[in-house]
């Protein structure tokens, strides 16, 4: 007897997860919920982040299945007290998400390049909505994630100054 399949096929994906910082006590969890989206025993190697004490960082490239992604996304921003973004790409197009308590989550649409896709209908609503050149300055970095960048930005370079006070030494 031939085995079933599901009519839509299932599209492979990469992506690229960065957490900036979590607390001790969630790094177990979090291991554990990358294992069970994945489907794969995950080895995460947690470093400390200086930028925020008693607080840890790690980064992780996986496979698996489009849509992991937003799965991760939605895991981790139960967690209230996590800075990440997550990273996904395939042949049909990526998304990039990304989370600070303070501002919450961000979901954008990229290109190859991980670039943010702004489409038709974002650009219309901006227009439509928009009463001055200010508010569509401001809906458009909205769109963009600009708040988001700046936010995690300090935790990017985090570990890069101790290289740079060593190399002016």
């Amino acid at each position: 007897m031939e085995r079933l399949s599901s009519s839509s096929a299932r599209v492979s994906a990469r992506g690229f997860l960065t957490i900036h910082s979590a607390p001790s006590a969630l790094r177990s969890h979090i291991d554990w919920a990358m294992q069970n989206i994945l489907g794969t025993n995950v080895q995460v190697v947690w470093q400390t982040q200086p930028m925020l004490a008693g607080t840890y960082k790690t980064q992780l490239q996986w496979r698996g299945e489009s849509g992991a992604a937003a799965e991760i996304a939605s895991v981790l921003r139960s967690w209230h007290y996590l800075n990440f973004e997550v990273h996904e790409s395939s042949d049909t197009g990526g998304e990039l998400f990304r989370f600070t308590p303070e501002l919450g989550i961000h979901r954008a649409a990229t290109d190859a390049s991980g670039a943010v896709l702004i489409n038709e209908n974002q650009i219309s609503n901006v227009l439509q909505n928009s009463f001055d050149e200010d508010a569509i300055r401001n809906e458009f970095a909205q769109l963009l994630g600009n708040s988001w960048d700046e936010a995690l930005e300090k935790y990017r370079g985090a570990g890069m100054q101790e290289i740079a006070q060593l190399r002016a030494i």
